[in-house]
């Protein structure tokens, strides 16, 4: 049985990836009406990848005797002002999740809790890929700038990426 204390920090965690996944749709659902297709997938399987990392840390706690508490989940911001605006958000919201992250392990460290932390090392790897995808996204888009070709050209690059390119073994 899970300690009660780490079963709440995980609880409050997989409420965080559920939210996260829902302002990746919004962001998805934002770019699609900008008329940038590729953005939109990109952030589409990024919503679907978020919401396999709160299933995979329910999964978890369940297998561990914990209850699952689902909170609301807050509506997410649907108005941006380019897609820089929408990836620098993105990059963000993935350094709160990997402060998240880190104080579950150390949460886990404390309790001695090793299957929690073996299994928290996947999360921590994880956001390591997910920061430097939005990061090199974020310097791409700075580079292009104001030019509406450079942009186009990225969103075309951008609808190349597929799930099998993240390799998401989350579920």
């Amino acid at each position: 049985m899970i300690d009660d204390k780490l079963a709440a920090a995980i609880n409050s965690q997989i409420n965080q990836e559920f939210s996260a996944a829902w302002s990746y749709l919004a962001m998805s659902l934002w770019l699609d009406e900008q008329n940038l297709d590729g953005f939109s997938s990109w952030m589409r399987l990024q919503h679907q990848e978020e919401q396999a990392h709160g299933t995979k840390l329910l999964n978890y706690l369940l297998d561990r005797g914990g209850i699952i508490k689902l909170d609301a989940i807050p509506q997410p911001t649907n108005e941006f002002a380019s897609p820089l605006d929408v990836f620098e958000k993105s990059l963000l919201m993935e350094r709160d999740n990997t402060n998240s992250i880190n104080e579950l392990y150390e949460l886990a460290t404390q309790l001695n809790d090793h299957a929690t932390k073996s299994h928290l090392q996947w999360f921590l790897d994880e956001q390591v890929e997910e920061e430097k995808s939005f990061e090199d996204v974020i310097a791409l888009l700075k580079k292009v700038g104001d030019d509406i070709t450079g942009l186009l050209y990225l969103d075309d690059k951008m609808a190349a990426r597929s799930a099998e390119d993240h390799d998401d073994d989350s579920a």
